[in-house]
């Protein structure tokens, strides 16, 4: 299913389909985990985008959305562990990875663990990110089953302090934007049942027979996962090495990007990232493939409320989309934009 430069496929799992990209050359990196990820919609934004070319200098970056999250096809996220060892396996298989480093965020981190302890042979590494052993010592139970309850009845609120808890040192209109994206991939239900699953997490088992190098990353200010439950993670791993970040975003690719990115890179044995390519890419090179099909769109005449509509997004984020175009490319107008676009 192509997605912008990108190409989606799926594998076929007991849980239903998941969802999977590549990009990149070298040793494969299976990288995935987020509750909120969407393989389509999380490459829209530059921050993402950014960070995984990044990564895809030195690895072939193979990322896939969890089941029942995003693009992966069940109605909705299963319960346990078990359904995202089998998932992080079927993604190794169908990309022909023998073997492969995995980077993990956030809830995918104890499937990762539990995947490096069923099969050694065959995970070289761990990058663990804000991540955890158990699910329920995120907080109380009494806070999980009401935060559960908030999602499901009253979503729209909901995913607006989510977005503030992910992502607090961004702009306003940033967050309103993320905001949206959530609202926008997952329904009311999903959103819940995913947060169910990632409160019933438990590597409690495998993560004392883990023998696979492991870097464990975790921000400070983290208000999602709290930097405790990091540090608990890092200490039941066998050698593990633990970083201790500054900053609250809850996703590497926000904040200091550098801080999180050096590390990881000499993790994977990658000695030098600060080369760049020798001459500057073309304007047009600088957009991201929804800007590009929101101008050609532009170019067609169509309003961004006819956009919008097409796209099955907000006027607002079409917008967006435009303004940050027109920025990019250092033109007065969208017409000029939409005119550099369709020339190529």
């Amino acid at each position: 299913m192509p997605a912008g430069d990108q190409l989606i496929r799926y594998v076929q799992t007991a849980d239903g389909d998941v969802a999977w990209s590549s990009i990149g050359t070298g040793p494969p990196l299976v990288m995935g985990g987020w509750w909120s990820s969407h393989l389509e919609q999380d490459w829209v934004f530059d921050d993402f985008r950014d960070f995984i070319l990044r990564l895809a200098r030195h690895r072939t970056v193979i990322r896939y959305d969890p089941p029942g999250i995003g693009m992966s096809s069940a109605d909705r996220a299963p319960q346990g562990i078990e359904p995202h060892t089998r998932a992080v396996l079927a993604v190794m298989d169908d990309a022909k990875a023998r073997t492969a480093d995995l980077f993990a965020g956030a809830a995918g981190c104890p499937g990762a663990v539990a995947r490096a302890s069923h099969e050694p042979a065959r995970v070289r590494s761990l990058v663990l990110y804000g991540g955890y052993v158990r699910g329920r010592d995120i907080a109380s139970p009494t806070d999980r089953e009401g935060m559960i309850e908030l999602v499901r009845r009253y979503w729209g609120v909901t995913s607006r302090m989510l977005t503030d808890i992910f992502v607090p040192d961004t702009t306003a209109e940033e967050r309103e934007i993320f905001a949206e994206c959530q609202r926008r991939i997952a329904s009311a239900d999903r959103a819940a049942a995913a947060l169910a699953a990632v409160y019933s997490l438990d590597a409690s088992d495998d993560v004392g027979r883990v023998r696979a190098p492991t870097l464990v990353l975790h921000r400070s200010g983290d208000r999602a996962i709290p930097l405790p439950l990091g540090r608990e993670l890092a200490a039941r791993l066998h050698g593990a090495a633990f970083i201790e970040l500054e900053g609250a975003n809850h996703f590497p690719w926000h904040g200091d990007v550098d801080s999180v990115m050096q590390p990881v890179l000499r993790h994977l044995g990658v000695a030098d990232d600060v080369a760049r390519p020798p001459s500057e890419p073309p304007l047009i090179a600088r957009l991201t493939p929804r800007e590009r099909e929101i101008l050609t769109l532009v170019a067609e005449g169509l309003t961004d409320a006819q956009i919008a509509s097409a796209l099955f997004l907000s006027a607002h984020t079409v917008h967006r989309h435009v303004a940050n175009a027109r920025a990019k490319l250092d033109v007065p107008s969208r017409a000029a934009a939409a005119a550099l676009v369709v020339r190529g």
